[in-house]
Parts: structure tokens; sequence; C-alpha cells
């Protein structure tokens, strides 16, 4: 009898793992910030030349999109704790690093995976939504700072109010949204 019992519950416990969706593709998400009263409120976030970025002017507009469009938000996905930029699977695997160290003060960019080796002080993994679906790194949250051509750029609180000594900067909640219908883009690097 408990041969019986052992082999209908294997069999239970094989057919209820078998209606289990096996779609693992990462969700495809968009970024808006959120901080009431003020410059970033229900501002876009975006990536151009290595930065992420909220509120990217149109002349500023840089990313090779699948669809042709010229678009003011990225599309992201977070894979194994790492953020990455949605972009063609032929094309360069763009993901993001952070520096929260003293010297690097939460910065956060973005690098053509592979091409490019990082520093000793730069950490990729440890992406994660908290209970409100807000991109946190490590259970840090994101920081914005005004530029004098435009965006906001993008930084993780890292404990430092004026990264890099910049003026205004303000604490916001990146709220991830999803993306029904996800464009690829291949977003600009630096060049000087």
């Amino acid at each position: 009898m408990q041969l019986t019992t052992v082999v209908l519950s294997l069999f239970a416990a094989a057919a209820s793992a078998g209606c289990v969706p096996r779609d693992t593709a990462p969700r495809k998400f968009g970024i808006m910030s959120l901080r009431s009263a003020s410059p970033v409120h229900f501002g876009t976030a975006g990536a151009s030349k290595n930065k992420l970025v909220l509120n990217l002017p149109e002349d500023q507009l840089d990313a090779e999109c699948t669809d042709g469009v010229a678009r003011r938000d990225a599309v992201f996905y977070i894979k194994d704790g790492e953020l990455y930029l949605y972009g063609p699977e032929d094309g360069k695997v763009q993901s993001f690093f952070t520096d929260r160290s003293g010297m690097g003060q939460g910065v956060l960019q973005y690098y053509n995976k592979g091409e490019q080796g990082l520093g000793r002080n730069f950490e990729v993994k440890g992406w994660a939504l908290d209970e409100n679906d807000n991109l946190t790194f490590n259970g840090s949250g994101l920081i914005a700072c005004p530029s004098e051509d435009g965006p906001w750029y993008v930084w993780v609180s890292a404990g430092v109010n004026k990264p890099a000594g910049q003026e205004g900067c303000l604490g916001f909640s990146a709220r991830t949204i999803d993306t029904v219908e996800p464009v690829q883009c291949t977003y600009s690097s630096y060049s000087a």
C-alpha cells in the first residue's frame, strides 16, 4: 500500500510539473521615474552614450532600433541578477555596471559585453525588483542628476548626495512597466 501511495505521489508531481508554463524568457520592461513635484516625475528612462538617462531630448536620440523608429525610451530585462538593454539577438549584448566605491560614487553605465574589461570596483550582479516593481541594485535605489545638455543622468544611490560634485540630484522610484511589444535596439556607445 505504501509503495502505491509513493508511486501515485510521484505521478501526480510529474503531471503537475507538466502544467507549469515553460516560458523562461526574461520579462521586458521600460522604466518610469516617480518623484512627486519634481522635474523627473513620470520621466522616461532611455539609454545613450553608455548612460542611463531620464527625459532624453529628441535631438539626442541615437539608438538603432529594428523598427527604424527613433525612441526616447529603452527596453530592459534582468537575467541572473544583471540588467541588460534589449537588443537584436545577432547584435551587441549591452549590460549595466555600477561602481559604488569612493571613486565611482554610484556611477551607472552600460557597456558592450565581451568587448571590454570591467574595472576592479565595477559591479554587474545585484539587480532586482522590489515589492512595488521598482528597480533596485542590492537594495539601493536610484538617483538622477541634472545636466546642462538636457537629460538627467541616473546613478545608483551609494550614500553620496552629490555624486561627482553634481548639484540638484534627486532620489526617485524606478518603476518598471511591462512592455507589450518590445522593440530591439542597439544603444550608442560613448565616443570622444
